[in-house]
């Protein structure tokens, strides 16, 4: 199986839609360059799927709702099924990941090392990721690399070596965890169960007028613990957020749809204005809509 296009495509509640491996190997190898442009920012999205990503070259700063990792060469993330995650590149940046089921390391579901170890570890409180610092644990890191390696090479049998080492590292994770879950916590689990309701309602009604009222109502919670939570997550304020992801639609439509004027676009956005979408879009882009569409055209950015 080859290495993939790493592309994201969401439903309306930021579930990854596209399938990783298939059902006889359902893992999947993306090797992958960012660069500092906004374009190229990975939005909150979550997959029931584990995903080990490994920084080959340059720096990512990687979000989950209860943390910020900053990820430099040889270091490593592996982030828990079902958990919103976020990134963006602080240099140009090269990155191995894998994007696996874990019935690629249990079998079936009635087998022991589903019941007495993946299933613990999956819905273990403490474990929403794991960093893991260049020359810390090389073990799990040679691990990575050698699954990593026989993936991207397909020779005959590759998925025995990724399942392998795969498992090697699952292993790992359950000798790092209690699955006990303590009341801290059981909180930042509820925060990442809200933040998930929110953020559907924005990405499903951006292009409304949206409040800071109706925001919070989607989570059944005050105006006042829909900031804190926000805040507790994300480090953005709701209506923040619904900014910068219009901005990033706005972006997405003016190459999508080119027939379209800027005050189209503004509108379908939840722009008031065109002059107002220009401001705030020079502000994400460095450059007014029209020129980001033309510069991209004539292929500049």
């Amino acid at each position: 199986m080859a290495l993939q296009e790493c592309g994201l495509n969401l439903n309306k509640v930021s579930k990854e839609l596209q399938p990783h491996g298939s059902l006889e190997f359902p893992c999947a190898g993306y090797s992958s360059c960012h660069t500092g442009r906004p374009e190229d920012i990975i939005p909150w999205h979550w997959h029931e799927e584990m995903e080990i990503v490994y920084i080959v070259d340059g720096q990512m700063k990687v979000r989950i709702p209860t943390n910020i990792f900053l990820l430099e060469k040889g270091d490593c993330v592996i982030f828990n099924s079902n958990i919103l995650h976020y990134a963006e590149t602080v240099t140009e940046c090269k990155l191995h990941s894998l994007v696996f089921s874990p019935a690629l390391v249990t079998g079936n579901e009635d087998f022991v090392f589903a019941k007495k170890y993946m299933q613990p570890l999956l819905t273990c409180n403490n474990f929403s990721c794991y960093f893991i610092k260049a020359g810390n644990y090389e073990n799990v890191t040679d691990w990575f690399n050698c699954a990593f390696e026989a993936f991207a090479q397909a020779c005959y049998g590759y998925e025995f070596i990724v399942r392998e080492n795969v498992s090697r590292i699952c292993l790992f994770l359950c000798g790092k965890f209690n699955p006990q879950t303590d009341m801290q916590n059981a909180l930042l689990n509820q925060d990442n169960l809200r933040i998930r309701k929110m953020l559907a309602y924005i990405h499903k009604n951006y292009a409304d007028d949206i409040s800071l009222s109706a925001i919070s109502r989607a989570a059944g919670i005050s105006e006042r613990e829909c900031l804190r939570c926000f805040k507790r997550t994300i480090q953005f304020s709701p209506i923040q957020y619904l900014l910068k992801y219009r901005v990033m639609k706005g972006a997405e439509k003016l190459l999508e749809n080119p027939a379209d004027s800027i005050s189209e676009t503004a509108t379908l956005c939840g722009f008031d204005s065109p002059s107002n979408f220009a401001k705030v879009f020079k502000r994400f882009y460095n450059c007014t809509p029209r020129e980001y569409r033309n510069l991209n055209r004539n292929g500049e950015i």
